[in-house]
């Protein structure tokens, strides 16, 4: 190879590696706005980051599509929680900061995994009527991105999946201490649309539960150090549970 072929190529690696690291800030950005857009109940402006068949992954079931997508956050969400305003309403406090994200990327740069975490700080006010309620909860993210043109052509990354799995609700005033077992079950399949008009497309098995128990999500990436995929052990993390 000539000094010039070893340069040119050398270049092309550095745009390529260049472009990856542009693609994670890329990404990090969409993950970051859908935390604010769920903190306002921008529910609409959710399911526009999603992909044609963009899906959600929420308490044991899948929402899919852009149709499924937008039954769970306009249909269900907004109506639910909003009472059909698209954006906050006096009273109503749910944040959800976006945490300890793991991003990475196919080398062709077309698909990309987001493994993080929210810690959410929910309820309502007491001078807003209706259920005056305050909240914590935790939750692990196992995301799905894909590179796609939008409607002017440009290539833009958008969620392809987001599966959001909350492990633990607590009481502002008991904490998770004595926060019940099963507390906000799981979907089943009496809730499958189109029996349940907001219900999601399929159901999730095995489900994870909630806290008391501590399952573990399975990595989408191997461990950083040794290259080995990440051996999930779940078989002492429901101990006190009786199905």
């Amino acid at each position: 190879m000539t000094d010039i072929a070893a340069l040119a190529a050398r270049v092309d690696k550095l745009e390529h590696e260049l472009a990856i690291q542009q693609d994670i800030h890329q990404i990090r950005r969409i993950q970051y706005t859908y935390g604010y857009f769920i903190d306002k109940s921008q529910y609409n402006e959710v399911v526009d980051l999603f992909s044609d068949d963009g899906e959600v992954w929420f308490m044991g079931a899948k929402w899919l599509g852009k149709a499924g997508v937008k039954r769970l956050y306009v249909e269900y969400f907004q109506q639910r929680f909003t009472q059909g305003h698209n954006g906050p309403v006096y009273g109503w406090l749910l944040d959800h900061p976006q945490l300890q994200m793991v991003m990475d990327g196919s080398p062709d740069r077309s698909f990309a995994t987001v493994r993080g975490r929210s810690m959410m700080q929910a309820g309502l006010h007491e001078s807003a009527g209706g259920d005056q309620r305050a909240w914590w909860e935790g939750g692990l993210y196992d995301n799905r991105y894909v590179r796609e043109a939008n409607d002017a052509g440009e290539m833009v990354w958008k969620l392809q999946r987001l599966g959001y799995f909350p492990f633990w609700h607590g009481t502002f005033a008991d904490g998770w201490a004595k926060t019940p077992i099963d507390f906000i079950p799981s979907y089943t399949e009496e809730k499958l649309s189109p029996n349940d008009p907001f219900g999601p497309d399929e159901i999730v098995n095995p489900p994870l539960r909630l806290w008391p128990a501590t399952d573990i999500l399975p990595f989408p990436y191997d461990h950083p150090v040794t290259g080995k995929p990440i051996v999930v052990d779940n078989s002492r993390a429901r101990e006190g549970f009786k199905d």
